[in-house]
């Protein structure tokens, strides 16, 4: 290959950096946030919640004070058996829910968890296979001269950042929903109290649909990546009949484009959850 070797290895390296990222959220979707990173973040945020507990049956108190005056007229209502009665189950259902609120986030996971399982079995893709540098392309790049490669080595850098670009954006998004289900978990016992309140509990209520559209995320981005697999399992086609230049600006063009759509879908899959649970 002589001097155009720098060339093939660029493109390589931007392949190489792709499809490690691509590994790595293969391997976030099918890790629970208890064993990410060895469970050191998990164990802080479990703390934290269990921090919040204390706040959270304080605020308990107050959303169910404010609840009664909101919904009853007088304390001759309260006095009522049917109106104590609810009274006292909301309460009893709100401290429970702050009580064992940890418990419940983690049997929502659990379940959107053997949904992601369960689509990545049925699919049969067990992993994104990797891209490679197809061989026709090489060898097109070794029959280069010195100085016509001086323009093919600016279209193989500009190709090689779009893609180390592209991969630090999708990882980034996918880290992004972990990051979340971590916050979701600290501060759980705060929006969970609301539930003692009438007039509040849609607080409540909100929290735990976002909570689940943030876990069904999880669903989303795998469709999409196994969308993805599927359409590249061949790589983009290389034109030996035209110039180099040509051909590797052609085929960085079409991988870039290939890409792209990964990214877009894995991006959106925030905006598709919001749809599909009315957020």
């Amino acid at each position: 290959m002589g001097n155009n070797a720098w060339i093939v290895d660029n493109l390589n390296n931007a392949l190489n950096t792709w499809n490690g990222k691509l590994a790595e959220i293969w391997q976030l979707l099918t890790q629970s946030p208890q064993t990410f990173k060895g469970g050191g973040v998990w164990a802080v945020m479990v703390s934290i919640h269990g921090a919040l507990q204390a706040i959270g049956y304080g605020l308990l108190v107050l959303f169910f004070a404010a609840g009664v005056v909101k919904t009853c007229g007088s304390f001759v209502e309260v006095k009522k058996p049917e109106h104590a009665l609810k009274l006292f189950i909301r309460f009893a259902l709100a401290k429970g829910a702050v009580t064992y609120g940890l418990d419940l986030m983690l049997a929502v996971y659990d379940i959107v968890q053997g949904m992601v399982t369960t689509v990545i079995n049925r699919s049969g893709v067990g992993g994104m296979t990797g891209m490679t540098l197809p061989q026709e392309l090489i060898d097109l790049i070794a029959s280069v001269g010195f100085w016509d490669s001086i323009p093919l080595w600016a279209v193989t850098l500009i190709g090689g950042l779009f893609v180390m670009v592209l991969s630090f954006t999708m990882i980034l998004t996918v880290y992004g929903r972990m990051f979340s289900l971590w916050m979701y978990t600290a501060i759980a016992p705060i929006p969970l109290s609301s539930f003692a309140g009438e007039p509040t509990s849609n607080v409540g209520k909100n929290f735990l649909r976002s909570y689940a559209g943030v876990c069904l995320q999880g669903v989303v981005i795998a469709l999409a990546c196994i969308i993805f697999s599927t359409m590249a399992t061949a790589a983009p086609a290389v034109d030996g009949s035209v110039s180099a230049v040509t051909a590797v600006w052609s085929y960085v063009g079409e991988l870039v484009f290939n890409l792209l759509i990964l990214v877009g879908a894995i991006k959106g899959c925030d905006r598709i959850v919001k749809e599909i649970m009315g957020l």
